[in-house]
């Protein structure tokens, strides 16, 4: 993949959006070499649909409800974005799992952002685990997916310091702020073909 064309984008959310809205900026500023295709919510009321929509972009709602098994979802999910012929698929604020067979279709063209600094405290309480634990230093990790929880091969990380008054939204704002600059940064690289992955190690080109 080069740089010589736009990168074809799919954004998977399931709320605020404040990572998708970062990356649509990213687009418009030309920092990026892609454009979103469509964006799809697994919740009808995401309020991140209203950016994609604001931007003229397809919005799309697949919801998890009728789906009890995830292969299930996964798969009406790969039905729904082949269409879309995804380079790459970014999970910005997606609270579900893909399993199995999607993760197997798009190998290597899934990215999703995480708010700790991977391998430590993964999952759907992050800022609270942190607090909890009493660590220092948390943060920012893109990665590229697998069918583990937020295990995937590390593309970027940046710490951030956890300050003794913080609470998990205080510490969530100080994080976000730095999620809104790494996510299109490592969306870049990937657009500029400059991320290989390589076992557990993702290499940066140039």
């Amino acid at each position: 993949m080069g740089s010589d064309r736009l990168i074809r984008i799919v954004a998977l959310i399931s709320g605020r959006g404040s990572n998708l809205k970062a990356i649509i900026d990213a687009i418009a500023s030309g920092q990026i070499d892609g454009r979103i295709v469509a964006v799809v919510s697994s919740s009808p009321d995401a309020p991140g649909l209203a950016f994609a929509r604001e931007s003229n972009i397809p919005a799309v709602v697949l919801e998890k409800r009728p789906y009890t098994d995830p292969e299930e979802y996964g798969d009406a999910m790969a039905e729904l974005i082949e269409p879309y012929c995804p380079d790459l698929i970014v999970t910005a604020g997606f609270m579900y799992l893909l399993r199995g067979r999607f993760l197997e279709r798009y190998h290597g063209k899934i990215m999703n952002i995480h708010p700790t600094l991977l391998p430590a405290f993964p999952g759907a309480h992050p800022h609270r685990d942190v607090l909890r634990y009493g660590a220092k230093i948390s943060g920012c990790t893109v990665h590229f997916v697998d069918d583990g929880i937020d295990s995937g091969p590390i593309i970027l990380q940046e710490a951030v310091p956890v300050l003794p008054d913080d609470d998990e939204e205080t510490l969530a704002m100080r994080v976000l702020h730095v999620e809104h600059r790494l996510f299109p940064l490592a969306i870049r690289l990937f657009a500029q073909g400059r991320l290989r992955i390589e076992g557990r190690k993702v290499r940066i080109l140039g």
